[in-house]
């Protein structure tokens, strides 16, 4: 049985997060939003598989025409991703329940104005418009002042940004709001949540592995972090990131329902020690921002041309767009980040380049042979 949560209880529209209320589980559409048919199935296909809130991102003024046709086509919870421009806020709270908000992403447009006038806004829009709000913090987008601050403390870095931003919201007067505390690492985001929780243990979290990648190794990854949380009544809500082709999303929703079920149960599946050994193979589970479908077709074949270094200790990072792509690549080996025509190559934070989707996997295997070979060479 799952240990009693601490947390407060918020609402989505009629759907209760946090408290004693049901673990709630939650994906994001794939698609680029401006494309309404095939955002439209996406939303259909994670309210089949039994989705409590379905994630759109938007970017644009297209993004927002796009998502007030679906708003009119479809009566599911919808949550928002602002992304990088978080004045689209007013534009599409009448569309949606609830507002996401990065707060590593709230530096980049009007640089004059100071954060808390920012957050200020976001709150205005949502109490008008009477909608739930998500601090949705991204170890690949922490704001510069947090790495400054920190250091090398990157887990204390991202939780005290979600701790500050719960205090600019409260001095606002506002409850209705939930945090997430994400990395691709699950020891980080463990390490992150329980330290978050112990600050604040009134506030609902929102559990996620992001670009846990594909399966079976993103299922992996995302049940090390559900199991130590939810067990520690750590989690009210949840999503399961997964590289998946389009029409597959809704196994992200059975996949979460199976994990909390499992945990309730007391059935924990065992780790073997060296999991974390060897090479890891980052990836995002593809969203609205991705701007070609090949970017899902590279993750898989990056992975099968890879397995002969997987003996390796060796991180390649594999995003799929330019809003999180160029971050979230910093730490790996090896990193690709997706373009519409060309796919960006990095070395660690350097970057080595631009190539077609067609000619990119020679030319990883290339730097991922001489990095290898450069090893090799220090170790003799």
């Amino acid at each position: 049985m799952l240990p009693p949560r601490r947390t407060r209880t918020i609402h989505v529209r009629d759907l209760a997060i946090g408290g004693t209320a049901p673990i709630a589980v939650q994906s994001m559409a794939a698609t680029r939003t401006r494309d309404v048919p095939a955002t439209l199935r996406q939303v259909r296909i994670l309210e089949e598989a039994g989705a409590d809130l379905i994630r759109i991102a938007v970017d644009s003024q297209a993004d927002v025409d796009a998502l007030a046709e679906i708003r009119r086509q479809t009566k599911a919870r919808l949550s928002v991703d602002l992304q990088e421009n978080y004045r689209l806020a007013e534009k599409v709270a009448p569309y949606v329940d609830k507002l996401r908000y990065n707060p590593g992403h709230l530096h980049h447009h009007e640089k004059e104005k100071p954060v808390r006038e920012k957050v200020a806004y976001l709150v205005g829009v949502a109490k008008q418009h009477r909608l739930a709000l998500r601090i949705g913090v991204n170890a690949g987008s922490i704001a510069p002042e947090y790495d400054l601050r920190f250091g090398d403390d990157h887990v204390g870095a991202i939780a005290q940004c979600a701790i500050d931003h719960c205090a600019m919201v409260d001095e606002l007067g506002f409850v209705d709001y939930c945090v997430s505390i994400k990395d691709s690492d699950p020891r980080f985001v463990i390490d992150a949540n329980q330290r978050f929780a112990a600050a604040r243990p009134d506030v609902p979290i929102h559990l996620g592995v992001t670009e846990a990648g594909m399966p079976p190794e993103g299922i992996i990854k995302t049940r090390i972090a559900f199991e130590q949380l939810l067990s520690r009544g750590i989690g009210d809500t949840l999503r399961v990131s997964l590289t998946l082709p389009f029409d597959d999303k809704g196994r992200e929703i059975a996949v979460g329902r199976e994990l909390v079920r499992d945990v309730e149960a007391g059935r924990f599946r065992s780790v073997p020690p060296n999991f974390f050994d060897g090479l890891n193979i980052i990836a995002c589970p593809s969203c609205s921002r991705v701007e070609n479908e090949k970017f899902i077709e590279l993750a898989e074949d990056v992975k099968r041309m890879s397995e002969y270094a997987r003996e390796h200790k060796l991180t390649i990072a594999v995003m799929g767009c330019r809003v999180n792509g160029p971050g979230e690549t910093d730490d790996a080996d090896l990193g690709l980040w997706c373009g519409p025509n060309f796919v960006n190559l990095k070395r660690g934070e350097k970057e080595l380049g631009a190539y077609p989707y067609d000619a990119i996997l020679p030319r990883l295997k290339q730097e991922l042979d001489r990095l290898i070979a450069e090893r090799q060479a220090r170790r003799a």
